[in-house]
């Protein structure tokens, strides 16, 4: 079934419509702007605030061995920031955790509460946390450890104002987070979840993005044609036109 343009806008208006302020949590950098910088810069444009948090620094990562693994997380870090300018974000928080070693630990969820607390967003975007086991990217432990504690850390921890009192000590305030969209299509048992935004006037930013991260895609010579057809590819489920470009979620009611 193809969507129809009352649809598609009301999809769109969806995506941004009452909401003032965003969080955004990942694994690692580049996360980000591989799964949702096209529909970051779709809010930024429309005024939305929106802040990123990384749990590591992406360490572990990097595929020249002249570079000293000591530089890593600095040379990461640096190119995060610029891929967030390109998708108008300038507001991050690195929080430090060890790369390829996360794991669902009161110290994470803590963390990541007392985060919600300071931003306050009205929506919070998180990774899987479950394995699909038809991708070895989607399921990488990093990012299911993430999107598991994200969730803990939306409901119950930054709402309970009993919970980790020292963060109610250090002046973060208890916040109920209104909605969670979790990275990926909506189950086909719950259509009402399926959230679709059309990413194809800010594809260019999310390349740009990507680009920035150029200890992680400057060997990537098919980048753009791959990204054009995961989002390709996603529309046409949705029922988009031929065409178009798309980056999907399931949103979860958390008030």
């Amino acid at each position: 079934m193809t969507a129809t343009e009352d649809e598609r806008t009301a999809a769109d208006d969806r995506a941004h419509t009452g909401v003032e302020r965003v969080l955004v949590i990942a694994a690692h950098p580049d996360d980000i702007d591989f799964s949702c910088s096209g529909t970051v810069a779709v809010w930024t444009a429309a005024g939305v605030a929106v802040t990123y948090c990384l749990v590591t620094d992406g360490d572990a990562g990097g595929f020249d061995p002249a570079v000293p693994r000591s530089d890593i997380a600095g040379i990461r870090r640096a190119e995060q920031t610029a891929a967030a300018a390109e998708a108008g974000v300038t507001d991050l928080v690195f929080l430090g955790h060890p790369d390829g070693r996360l794991t669902v630990t009161l110290e994470l969820r803590r963390d990541l509460a007392r985060v919600i607390r300071q931003v306050r967003p009205d929506r919070v975007v998180v990774p899987q946390p479950v394995r699909d086991l038809r991708s070895m990217y989607g399921s990488h432990p990093d990012h299911t450890a993430t999107g598991e504690a994200a969730l803990c850390a939306v409901y119950p921890d930054a709402r309970n104002p009993y919970a980790f009192p020292e963060l109610a000590e250090a002046g973060y305030e208890a916040h109920t987070v209104g909605e969670v969209w979790v990275l990926g299509p909506a189950p086909a048992d719950d259509p009402e979840g399926a959230r679709h935004v059309d990413i194809t006037d800010t594809i260019d930013v999310k390349i740009a993005a990507l680009r920035a991260h150029a200890s992680q895609t400057a060997h990537m010579t098919g980048l753009e044609d791959m990204i054009g057809q995961w989002s390709g590819s996603l529309a046409k489920r949705a029922g988009f036109p031929s065409g178009r470009l798309v980056e999907s979620f399931h949103a979860l009611d958390t008030r």
